[in-house]
């Protein structure tokens, strides 16, 4: 099973969080929330890997 990286591994991630908080400028929380499903499965579909996105699904469930 591949492993689910969860410590910070974005180059420049003070960038992408303001671009991915830029994408949802001027959308309603519908449209947001639309955007968010629909980014989420670009990126679930480009890593492939099931286990690592059961690991994702079970490590966003997570609260701590």
């Amino acid at each position: 099973m591949a492993e689910l990286t969860l410590t910070p591994n974005i180059d420049g991630g003070d960038d992408f969080y303001a671009e991915l908080i830029g994408a949802h400028e001027g959308l309603s929380r519908e449209e947001s929330e639309a955007y968010n499903a629909r980014l989420l499965l670009v990126l679930a579909n480009h890593i492939g890997d099931r286990d690592v996105l059961k690991a994702a699904i079970d490590a966003a469930k997570r609260k701590d």
